[in-house]
């Protein structure tokens, strides 16, 4: 149970960061007013459960996980020749929708692979889905 604990803890911390790092990556790009609203505040909503998920690892002596490096550099690379090509808030709503959408995969994979994780670590990793599954709803006018 407490290895499932931690593993979940992990992937939940490296998915919070490579999202943060998606908003931050394409937010100054953003036009619309509402749009730069929508993700600035799903990144304070990530960034609060960073702030529980970090209490989480200390309480169980981890560090956590940074999030995989040739992930982080597809993802910079996709983004970045996405918005030279077209650099609209209907490109910044394809990429984030994306992201999300794979967020939320990986974090149900990790939910059943980790399936002796404690409530609160399951829990956390609910509320982490349901972030990323609101923005993608909240954005889709903008695709």
């Amino acid at each position: 149970m407490e290895n499932d604990t931690v593993k979940l803890l992990r992937e939940c911390d490296a998915g919070i960061k490579m999202g943060v790092g998606a908003i931050d990556d394409v937010i100054e790009h953003v036009k619309d007013e509402r749009f730069r609203r929508l993700l600035a505040e799903c990144k304070k909503d990530h960034e609060v459960l960073r702030e529980e998920l970090d209490r989480m690892l200390v309480a169980k002596h981890d560090d956590g996980k940074e999030p995989n490096p040739m992930a982080k550099s597809m993802s910079w690379l996709k983004t970045n020749m996405k918005m030279a090509a077209k650099p609209t808030d209907e490109t910044v709503a394809d990429l984030i929708t994306d992201g999300c959408n794979m967020g939320v995969k990986s974090l149900h994979r990790y939910l059943n692979l980790y399936s002796m994780a404690d409530d609160n670590s399951r829990d956390l990793a609910k509320r982490l889905i349901n972030t990323e599954e609101r923005l993608a709803v909240d954005i889709r006018s903008y695709l």
